[in-house]
């Protein structure tokens, strides 16, 4: 199920309240997350009590995703508390990149490339499609927030969804926001974002 960032912005800036998540990753610890808050990623729940890799692995379209983190020994850190806003590519984004370099990088020699790829996709906090919002106007149009890889990602609006660029020239757009995790949250994004290698 596919909704404009447009949808997504006003929705998540309507529900949104003075306990928000801020861009620099704090969190207010008020928040919570009831079992009843269900969101849909090409038909299949995403239960916002359950955490992100239990989510990921129920996404029919996040498989190589949930491959790479294994492979990266990410899986008890995207399982543990957080918070993690995660920018998660669809199976779609991978194909995109060349064959040779997703198996170059799932290759065990090459784990620490594919973990600084994977967390390059990973923002401490709980970062919302409001939270990005109002950063991006607050930056006149463009957004600089930090990934856990220790590199910046930049988030401007274009044609109604959120693009990130990434660097040497990768993007992506955010195709669904807002799946909120118990230990997160996980906008699903077209494109597969590359820092500095």
């Amino acid at each position: 199920m596919r909704r404009t960032l447009t949808l997504a912005l006003s929705a998540a800036t309507l529900s949104l309240t003075g306990a928000c998540t801020t861009m620099n990753g704090d969190m207010d610890d008020g928040m919570t997350v009831s079992s009843n808050d269900i969101a849909y990623v090409e038909g299949a729940a995403m239960y916002a009590n359950k955490n992100i890799i239990e989510n990921a692995i129920a996404s029919p379209v996040h498989k190589t995703l949930v491959a790479a983190v294994k492979q990266a020994d990410l899986i008890d850190t995207l399982s543990g508390p957080g918070p993690f806003t995660v920018f998660a590519p669809t199976d779609d984004a991978f194909s995109r990149v060349a064959p040779a370099t997703v198996q170059m990088l799932m290759q065990p020699a090459n784990k620490a490339a594919l973990q600084k790829v994977l967390t390059y996709h990973v923002v401490p906090g709980r970062v919302t499609a409001a939270d990005l919002a109002t950063k991006i106007r607050a930056g006149n149009g463009t957004a600089m927030v930090r990934t856990v890889a220790g590199e910046d990602l930049t988030f401007m609006m274009k044609d109604g969804y959120v693009m990130i660029m990434g660097k040497g020239g990768s993007s992506a757009y955010v195709g669904q926001a807002d799946v909120m995790q118990s230990n997160g949250v996980i906008h699903v994004v077209n494109g597969v974002l590359t820092p500095s290698m």
